[in-house]
């Protein structure tokens, strides 16, 4: 009997250190997990750039031009980059967020409503989730829309250059958001942010493309005329704008801008795909850092360089705003390239939102298989697509309500600033700040805690007067629009 307790004791110490081996094993020094048990990430500075610069070099560019002719040579210049210094620093601060306590062991946050939780907790975490949520969903309208004015314009310069630029060629953006919400219903059912990071290379190819030709564009334009166009304060009160339009256009140009750095939203969700060693922060701020400079760089060359082309008249969408007209096959690539870059940006926006809604449903009704049973589907040649019917279908749902708002409010330039007036300030700057002073313990009223508190006012300032210029172009647009039917 003893004998046999003895066995069984030594069996059971046997499969402690076994088990202990596998923790170990599993936990810290495997090559197939991380040290929270989940699958090794395979991110590195390259992919986590091809992330954000997705996510920065979006429809935004295409509104700078009209963002700087409002502003002018002086004050344009000098926001857009110091838009993109805060972006950036508030960018760094947030990076220190991804890990609770230590930089480098500490408690991972997988996204950034569980960099807050974790970090602020309480009221803060609700009223961070709810903000960015609908800044979230807000993009997916924005991406909507520009990604059909683009659709439209590549049949519009078609139409244009058969009639020998004679027939104005007004059409309906419907058709187009309809074809481009099927598109994303069918990507959007990639399970796993992981599994589109080929989807986010493409589109940063081709961010880079259209970006490119709208720049060569303008270039040339300003070649073939010899001068440049503009003025130190942006545009001209007369005639087409009064005063009160002036300054409204103004603030909603601060919109604009603020919107084309849009990206601290998913910051945390792109650092979630990085390996270590070294740290994730490391990394990150470095990609930030690089992502940030080549796509301000772009957005200098770009803005500028339309304002210069256009002045005054610079449109709202440099490449499907007819502010360019020829050649006509040189500007159906570039709206095409913009097509395929919102495809990826609009996944790469709307995942944090799948996943948050379908692990809120697992958590809730664990036992439905309608919501956790997943059914391999056999693809020839890529193996097999696991199916699960509630992401099917609230997937579908979520991409058609972006697709019919998109369709009620198609105005390009309104919406953008809006999205980046709503979105900036919470998002961008005040929740960083707040984690990273608490996470850091950085004393208040200390000389960094003032710094950091007037940093995050001035921008809150910035980013309501941006919302009133929005909301007054939108109230205005909606005047004359009609739903569902072409511009007259």
């Amino acid at each position: 009997m003893q004998m046999g307790e003895n066995a069984a004791t030594k069996n059971n110490q046997h499969h402690q250190v076994f088990d202990v081996s596998i923790d170990v094993l599993g936990q810290n020094g495997s090559k197939c997990f991380d040290d929270d048990g989940r699958l090794k990430r395979s991110g590195t500075f390259w992919t986590a750039s091809a992330h954000i610069i997705t996510a920065v070099i979006g429809s935004g560019v295409l509104s700078l031009a009209w963002a700087i002719a409002q502003l002018g040579w002086i004050a344009g210049p000098t926001v857009m980059f110091l838009f993109s210094f805060v972006g950036f620093y508030a960018s760094s601060l947030l990076a220190d967020c991804y890990r609770t306590g230590d930089p480098v062991s500490g408690k991972r946050n997988y996204t950034y409503m569980d960099a807050v939780r974790s970090i602020l907790g309480g009221a803060k975490f609700k009223a961070c989730g709810f903000i960015q949520y609908m800044n979230l969903f807000g993009i997916a309208v924005g991406y909507t829309i520009a990604a059909s004015i683009s659709m439209t314009a590549i049949k519009r310069s078609n139409c244009f250059h058969a009639s020998s630029d004679k027939n104005p060629c007004h059409m309906s953006t419907t058709p187009y958001m309809l074809l481009f919400g099927i598109t994303e219903i069918v990507f959007s059912q990639i399970p796993d942010f992981d599994q589109i990071w080929w989807l986010s290379i493409v589109a940063a190819v081709m961010s880079f493309t259209y970006s490119s030709i709208g720049l060569a564009l303008g270039i040339a334009k300003v070649a073939a005329r010899g001068t440049l166009r503009g003025s130190l304060t942006g545009i001209s009160i007369g005639a087409d704008v009064t005063q009160t339009q002036k300054l409204w256009r103004s603030f909603q140009a601060l919109g604009n801008i603020a919107f084309a750095y849009s990206f601290s939203v998913i910051l945390i969700e792109i650092q979630d795909t990085i390996k270590s060693p070294p740290s994730e922060s490391k990394t990150m701020k470095k990609a930030t850092f690089i992502s940030v400079s080549v796509t301000t760089i772009f957005y200098m060359l770009c803005g500028c360089m339309g304002y210069a082309a256009f002045g005054d008249l610079a449109p709202g969408n440099l490449l499907t705003g007819f502010g360019f007209y020829h050649p006509y096959w040189l500007l159906d690539i570039a709206n095409a390239a913009i097509v395929i870059h919102l495809v990826g940006a609009y996944q790469v926006f709307c995942q944090p939102i799948f996943a948050f809604v379908e692990k809120k449903a697992a958590k809730k009704w664990p036992e439905s298989g309608f919501i956790t049973k997943e059914f391999p589907i056999p693809i020839p040649g890529l193996g097999s697509f696991k199916l699960n019917l509630f992401r099917l279908v609230w997937r579908t749902m979520f991409v058609m309500l972006t697709t019919i708002i998109s369709m009620l409010l198609p105005f390009f330039n309104d919406v953008v600033g809006l999205l980046g007036a709503l979105g900036f300030w919470p998002l961008t700057v005040y929740f960083p700040v707040e984690m990273y002073i608490k996470q850091k313990r950085i004393p208040k009223w200390s000389t960094r805690w003032m710094c950091l508190q007037m940093l995050s006012i001035s921008c809150l300032i910035i980013s309501i007067a941006a919302a009133a210029g929005s909301v007054a172009g939108v109230a205005l647009a909606l005047k004359s629009y009609k739903p569902f039917k072409a511009p007259a």
